[in-house]
């Protein structure tokens, strides 16, 4: 398994945990940045030897009104969410397509890709440009037995959402903002979320391929 993250010593941690029950290895790579992305691909064939099964998580966020949203936020949102997951099918899919039974890509999305709010109109375009895209690459490598999903959490407990909070006006509005809309009543856990994403690239889900798989607890 290799874990990639623009946050390197992060990234070394978390393979180093993963090590425990097996094999990881940790690359440091930011995920707008074409060169790098294909370093990871090249990186990741020279320690395994071939690809499986890829997740594109990198992302970020940032909220506020349309009017004053600044454009260098807009250019950050889609020039990270949408094109990490096009960079990495571009440079990846070659190695997919290496395996006799193909392969899995699962990339993030989010319920803002298919539903919006005030203050997430960056955040919704990033987001369901991630689904359109997920959408036509499983048609686009079908015939090479490759799956392709994407998954759209709604909120999760976790300090990504702290910009889409501040927005709200903190973490007392958002708790009542859950309470009011959410039927399960509570945010996510990260946990969730992973085992979720482990169902979508293994076999257990071997015939879904382009879907939007919603996990957010009964809001949409």
């Amino acid at each position: 398994m290799v874990v990639a993250d623009l946050d390197g010593d992060g990234a070394a941690r978390v393979s180093g945990e993963l090590s425990e029950s097996g094999v990881a290895h940790a690359v440091q790579v930011d995920m707008s940045d074409a060169s790098q992305v294909e370093r990871l691909v090249d990186e990741t064939a020279a320690t395994f030897g071939r690809l499986d099964v890829v997740v594109n998580n990198a992302g970020v966020q940032r909220s506020g009104a349309v009017t004053e949203f600044a454009e260098s936020d807009w250019d950050l949102l889609l020039g990270i969410n949408p094109k990490s997951c096009f960079l990495s099918a571009k440079y990846a899919v070659p190695l997919l397509r290496q395996n006799e039974t193909g392969g899995s890509i699962v990339n993030v999305s989010s319920i803002a890709g298919l539903k919006g709010g005030p203050g997430q109109t960056a955040y919704s375009a990033s987001k369901g440009a991630i689904v359109a895209f997920s959408r036509a690459l499983a048609v686009e490598l079908a015939s090479d037995s490759i799956r392709v999903n994407c998954l759209c959490p709604g909120w999760v407990d976790t300090p990504f959402n702290e910009p889409a909070i501040e927005f709200m006006g903190g973490r007392r509005k958002q708790d009542e903002m859950i309470a009011a809309t959410v039927p399960l009543g509570r945010q996510g856990r990260p946990e969730e979320i992973a085992r979720t994403i482990a169902f979508l690239a293994l076999d257990d889900s071997a015939y879904m391929t382009g879907q939007a798989l919603v996990v957010d607890g009964g809001q949409i």
